[in-house]
């Protein structure tokens, strides 16, 4: 297939999936509002619906290996685009993520987003979010599920190093709860940024929890050692070249 032909389909692809966005949105929100249920169950319709359409119209399929977590832990996952979203909340029950404060402003994410849970963060103030979302945590305030961070901080393309930030160790060690390490290739086929999208398998892969109690440096050295290797190995079997 030539590259036209697939930017033609990635294109297509990318206009119907914010449509659908739009059309589900008109359903589930009026019963969002009164039942945080619908809220999960609406992004969780969605994201699958996305993997759904990836796969026969642009031909890029999607999998999840290990074990899916459904305590209330902390995922400490590698991001590389939109797409390592949509497959994490696709599978776990109770999503929510940490996320950039501009995002509540976002049509129909930002709301969803806020509904089921997720901590906005302001740019430049993220120490004191960070500190009003563990308070939050301690006293109940946060609603239970899985608490979803990104290491290093933004989205990362394969083949490129940039250092994990504090707030995943800070979040480890004062909550007290295990964190989910997880990898993923998705960048090799969904960009960070534009509209082509290749064809292939894109995968999300969840390994065992590191259990709490360990000091941040140490969680922190362990957290990078299990991601990086295993993200760089994703890649390799995608036949990404660096």
């Amino acid at each position: 297939m030539t590259y036209a032909i697939q930017w033609v389909r990635s294109l297509l692809f990318s206009i119907q999936m914010y449509v659908m966005m739009f059309v589900l949105a008109l359903y589930y929100t009026p019963r969002a509002v009164f039942n945080r249920d619908y809220a999960f169950h609406g992004v969780h319709t969605y994201c699958r619906y996305v993997r759904w359409s990836a796969a026969w119209m642009i031909g890029l399929k999607t999998e999840v290996r290990g074990e899916i977590p459904t305590d209330e832990v902390l995922i400490a996952s590698k991001h590389q685009s939109f797409l390592d979203i949509i497959m994490i909340v696709s599978e776990v029950p109770r999503p929510k993520f940490i996320m950039k404060a501009i995002l509540r402003f976002a049509p129909i994410l930002g709301w969803y987003g806020m509904r089921i849970g997720c901590v906005p963060v302001d740019r430049g103030k993220r120490g004191a979010a960070i500190k009003k979302m563990i308070a939050d945590v301690k006293s109940g305030a946060q609603l239970p599920g899985q608490l979803i961070i990104y290491p290093q901080g933004t989205r990362v393309a394969p083949g490129v190093e940039r250092q994990y930030k504090a707030g995943v160790g800070i979040l480890y060690t004062q909550t007290g709860q295990a964190c989910v390490p997880a990898a993923t290739n998705v960048g090799v086929f969904w960009p960070r940024h534009g509209i082509y999208r290749k064809q292939g398998t894109a995968v999300v892969e969840f390994f065992p929890p590191i259990a709490p109690g360990l000091p941040t440096k140490e969680f922190m050295e362990k957290l990078e050692d299990i991601i990086e290797p295993a993200s760089e190995r994703l890649a390799l079997e995608a036949c990404f070249a660096g």
